[in-house]
């Protein structure tokens, strides 16, 4: 009788609560209706969408770091490096010493390892190259050498490395030594899951060395691209695999016990050789958020052995059951939102709906379900939009709106945000207009490097000093400081408010921005590591602009392709050897005579290539008259326009953006523009 009574009561509440939407009227219902379908879609597509996907990435790599199983040595595995003892102890730092890899080889080839993977690129020729295929050649234990190819990663080896590369193959057709794709990859510059086998590639490393003798474990992964199965180390131990430097078993002449010793960890193993060197190679993993460490790209392939010989596959979730969890979610805040009840009583109910939103990825970790793409903040974004959506209209008394308001969405938002909703509830969808800006990008050279050089006290200290320059400067021309990424700014101009003189204040900006760090270098501590260069990049264009957000913060920013466009100038900086670059669209609307032209590029990710102008308030006026000339003639004289800029170049010897200019123009490509890499 009891659990009728409280059924009754359930849907009676519900009831109310239904009546009180149909009685909110059409135009509350059709707002109510677009909120649940974006509701929806946040629940979703949270992993597409800007803002949202860096969250679920983040939270992806927490639970993957605390979720990872703590591991001893995996006795199956060794791994032979060169590290940077090696290189010291043999005097030779890239290409790495085949000679010492040729003899490694022929000394472990007699004690019994399952099979060896080599990850190292042979793209280039060496004086041990004879050697070292002879040594292939006569191998009885199977080898896999890395191979990549530029139709799948152009941007890591050249047209000559690979016609080296296919000749060092061919050489070695009809031995044991075979060749295995090394690519990795990084779709935002984290190694997460297993890369796709491609069919201009040969198969991965890992699976080719597994399946010499254990096929059965390289199965199910055949067409596997889900998470890459990381381990954490157990205990005190500092790594999950053994590593032996390449020199002790390259040793010249090493005594027979020496051997003998040193195959106890070789036989039955499968035997990976390649770099550990502090600044080549270092992958970024899903535990570097949370450890700060990058480890060697050929601990990636070991990780993927480890994976197959455990046959821990992790199984991908269909389409349609994301689909469902979304709806169910939309579902659950809706029929949340119907209960017309006092906000305390709510309580209970959402507190266990939202532990739900970060604990059931993570359970699905453990049971191995590939949980990339599977939303939680977006799970709590959609709950939220729906739950306020329902409640907005279901309340339609104002003072009811406001409380639940308050209640709610002060969880979740800041309170300057939650205050303007409750003010203006019809504000509540996070979105933003179109708006003509002018963007500024600056980056701190080397400055992540540096970081992990110094005491965290230290590098607080040194990025809050050179975070605070770079913003008055911004604050001084006008600017709106987007965001703070690391030691980068994001600034622009034209919105909320649009001046007449915005163009030229974000010019002066910029160029302020670069003196600034220019200060801020040598200001610093002399005993401390050399500060890189400020640069920046600046660009005029199109972007959204408004209130986006996730879960827990909403934040005014400009989102676009312009917004990627001055990006992308700031890091070609390093490339043009410059420090300050800005596209003609800016350059054009500030107004200031002291841009010289620094040619056309195209760059990475855009169709069209960009006209760019470097600030030069001290060049010599008939210098900048003389590049203006160059340019004019680069379409119809590229050779007089080399003449023109080489004549400049010849009175700036020491200008290196000049130098680089020239050389640039005498490699242009398509539409006469210099491609960046």
């Amino acid at each position: 009788m009891a659990q009728a009574q409280t059924g009754d009561k359930s849907r009676g509440l519900l009831a109310r609560g239904w009546r009180n939407i149909r009685a909110a009227g059409a135009q509350r219902l059709a707002l109510t209706a677009l909120l649940l379908v974006a509701a929806l879609l946040a629940a979703r597509f949270s992993w597409d969408m800007p803002v949202l996907n860096y969250a679920e990435k983040a939270f992806y790599d927490f639970r993957s770091y605390h979720s990872a199983p703590d591991s001893r040595q995996d006795e199956r595995i060794q791994v032979i490096v060169y590290n940077d003892q090696t290189l010291i102890n043999v005097r030779k730092r890239s290409p790495l010493d085949r000679g010492l890899l040729a003899r490694t080889l022929q000394n472990i080839d007699s004690m019994g390892a399952k099979a060896i993977g080599i990850d190292m690129l042979f793209d280039q020729p060496q004086d041990e190259d004879d050697e070292l295929v002879a040594t292939l050649r006569a191998m009885k234990t199977p080898v896999f050498i890395a191979y990549i190819h530029r139709d799948s990663s152009p941007g890591d080896i050249v047209w000559e490395q690979q016609q080296y590369l296919d000749a060092f193959m061919q050489r070695l057709e009809g031995s044991n030594a075979k060749p295995a794709s090394v690519m990795l990859e990084y779709p935002d510059g984290v190694a997460r899951s297993w890369p796709k086998q491609l069919d201009e590639l040969p198969l991965l490393l890992g699976p080719a060395m597994v399946g010499t003798s254990d096929p059965a474990a390289t199965a199910p992964f055949k067409h596997y691209t889900g998470p890459i199965r990381y381990q954490l180390a157990k205990g005190k131990q500092e790594r999950v695999f053994s590593q032996i430097p390449i020199d002790t078993f390259g040793l010249e002449g090493a005594p027979s016990e020496l051997l003998a010793a040193l195959s106890e960890g070789v036989r039955d193993r499968y035997i990976l050789i390649g770099g550990d060197i502090v600044d080549t190679d270092r992958v970024v993993t899903p535990f570097t958020t949370i450890d700060g460490k990058n480890i060697p790209g050929i601990e990636v392939h070991a990780a993927m052995i480890t994976q197959m010989l455990d046959g821990a596959h992790y199984m991908a979730p269909k389409s349609w059951q994301r689909w469902a969890m979304a709806a169910l979610i939309v579902l659950a805040a809706g029929l949340t939102a119907l209960l017309d009840v006092r906000t305390w009583l709510l309580a209970p109910v959402i507190g266990a709906q939202f532990a739900l939103f970060p604990g059931l990825p993570i359970f699905l970790e453990s049971i191995r379900v590939d949980t990339i793409g599977t939303p939680s903040v977006g799970w709590a974004v959609g709950w939220i939009i729906a739950f306020v959506a329902i409640s907005s209209a279901a309340r339609a008394s104002g003072a009811v709106e406001r409380k639940f308001a308050q209640d709610a969405l002060g969880k979740y938002l800041p309170g300057d945000i939650a205050q303007e909703i409750i003010d203006n509830p019809e504000r509540l969808t996070l979105s933003g207009t179109k708006s003509k800006l002018y963007i500024l990008f600056s980056d701190l050279e080397g400055f992540t490097a540096l970081s992990h050089q110094l005491e965290p006290e230290v590098v607080a200290s040194l990025l809050n000093e050179y975070l605070d320059r770079l913003s008055a400067a911004v604050l001084q021309y006008g600017g709106v400081i987007d965001k703070y990424v690391g030691d980068a700014v994001v600034a622009f101009w034209g919105a909320p408010i649009a001046r007449p003189d915005d163009a030229e204040k974000a010019a002066r900006a910029g160029y302020a921005l670069w003196q600034a760090g220019e200060e801020f270098r040598r200001s610093v501590d002399p005993s401390l590591p050399k500060i890189g260069k400020t640069r920046v990049g600046m660009h005029f264009g199109e972007a959204v602009v408004g209130n986006f957000g996730g879960e827990r913060r909403i934040q005014y920013t400009a989102l676009g392709d312009a917004m990627n466009t001055a990006a992308r100038l700031e890091s070609a900086n390093k490339a043009l050897d410059s420090s300050v670059m800005a596209s003609r669209e800016l350059a054009e609307r500030s107004g200031l005579d002291w841009w010289r032209p620094m040619g056309r590029v195209q760059l990475r990710g855009r169709a069209r290539p960009v006209d760019i102008f470097e600030p030069a308030p001290d060049f010599p006026a008939e210098d900048r008259a003389e590049l203006t000339r160059a340019m004019a003639l680069i379409d119809t004289d590229r050779q007089a326009a080399i003449t023109v800029i080489q004549d400049v170049a010849t009175r700036h010897v020491e200008d290196t953006a000049l130098q680089n200019l020239l050389e640039r123009t005498r490699n242009l490509g398509e539409n006469n523009a210099y491609v960046m890499g």
